[in-house]
């Protein structure tokens, strides 16, 4: 019986195609951290069967020539949701509910990776309606109001 041996590199432990896609997805606007915990969220191993950390995502991209995040670009198109959140002044929560209501348009490269939320969308006027109207309600004043708590303890031992 006559088995060929592999050549040098060859073998069956290999990153799935879909995990390379979505580091090439996300490459370009997430850190390795982000890329590593997003893949390892959706339950994804490495072709070793191990889990995702920055070194790995690192050298997958190098092994398959796909450029890194440009952490120094803060002034390009894309936020994340808590760089959209604090441009806006809100928390993450008001995000992404406008998220939901399709006030907001998001990219998501697949279900569980982060949020890419362009900058002019941020400032669009639907975003900023949606903002003015989603204030905490007033409270009036009213003297006529009873409090809960009396002002003096009343009976019993002081």
């Amino acid at each position: 019986m006559r088995v060929k041996k592999p050549k040098s590199g060859e073998h069956n432990a290999r990153t799935s195609e879909e995990a390379l896609g979505i580091i090439r997805e996300m490459a370009g606007r997430w850190s390795d951290e982000a890329i590593a915990a997003c893949l390892n969220r959706m339950g994804m191993p490495t072709g070793q069967g191990k889990t995702w950390n920055a070194k790995r995502v690192s050298s997958i991209r190098r092994v398959n020539d796909i450029h890194g995040y440009l952490s120094a670009d803060k002034d390009g198109p894309w936020r994340t949701m808590t760089e959209a959140a604090k441009e806006l002044g809100v928390t993450n929560h008001v995000i992404r509910k406008l998220i939901k209501d399709g006030i907001l348009p998001a990219n998501q490269v697949v279900d569980g990776a982060p949020y890419q939320i362009r900058t002019t969308d941020l400032h669009s006027d639907n975003v900023k309606a949606a903002l003015s109207r989603k204030r905490r309600p007033c409270r009036d004043e009213c003297d006529e109001q009873l409090s809960m708590f009396t002002s003096a303890y009343e009976g019993g031992a002081q």
